[in-house]
């Protein structure tokens, strides 16, 4: 039996906005955007449901603010690959070292980006959510956001960007070439997220999966 947590009278300056966006995240990781109900947040804050209404006018303000924080953990997925290949990275400063950090850098972007989906399916469908799509289109990103982004201050778009940028830099992308590549890289890896969480690669073994990752980010790669 589904027991209401006690309800809470009164929380310090904060506390409340930060207790039901928490509540927010684990409906979303459970359920997904759908999941995430104002009501339901504030049963599980221990809070008359009135008392939500000082921090979030509807619903959608709520789902806005999770979406926030599981942008933010997609970011920090995609800086946590970064660091994992930088470990095994020996750098002499040559050329050819700034070509590997940047390779490993979009390579990061689109695995890490891949792995959340994949360990946090309910949060990374909330990150994408059609319903707030044209409040936070990615153009729209606010450069260093801190609720939407990851350790680096950069959200996961940003992050792509910079991989990206990195490429021109070393001169692994022609700047002619550049504009608009975000889109490319983004479409494809996103396909594939989405084919492995609701289309006819769902239920496909991880280890497929993770083969085809490296596939995709290669032919990402070669494509650019």
């Amino acid at each position: 039996m589904d027991v209401a947590p006690p309800t809470r009278s009164t929380y310090r300056h904060g506390n409340l906005r930060r207790a039901l966006i928490a509540a927010g995240i684990e409906l979303a990781r459970a359920g997904g955007p759908q999941a995430v109900v104002l009501r339901e947040a504030t049963r599980r804050a221990g809070v008359v449901p009135n008392a939500a209404y000082r921090h979030f006018e509807s619903r959608l303000d709520l789902l806005t603010a999770v979406r926030s924080a599981a942008l933010a953990r997609a970011a920090v997925a995609m800086e946590k690959e970064f660091t994992r290949a930088q470990r095994k990275m020996r750098p002499t400063g040559t050329k050819e070292d700034d070509r590997r950090v940047a390779r490993e850098s979009l390579r990061a972007v689109g695995i890490g980006y891949l792995r959340f989906a994949h360990d946090e399916p309910g949060l990374f469908r909330t990150a994408f959510a059609s319903a707030t799509a044209a409040i936070d289109a990615p153009t729209g990103h606010r450069s260093g956001d801190p609720e939407r982004a990851g350790a680096s201050g950069r959200n996961p778009f940003q992050l792509l960007g910079d991989a990206l940028d990195r490429y021109v830099a070393t001169g692994l992308l022609p700047p002619e070439r550049r504009p608009g590549a975000e889109y490319l890289a983004w479409s494809a890896v996103h396909g594939l997220a989405m084919l492995a969480l609701d289309g006819p690669l769902r239920g496909t073994p991880r280890r497929q999966l993770d083969a085809l990752a490296e596939r995709v980010v290669e032919t990402v790669e070669r494509g650019l």
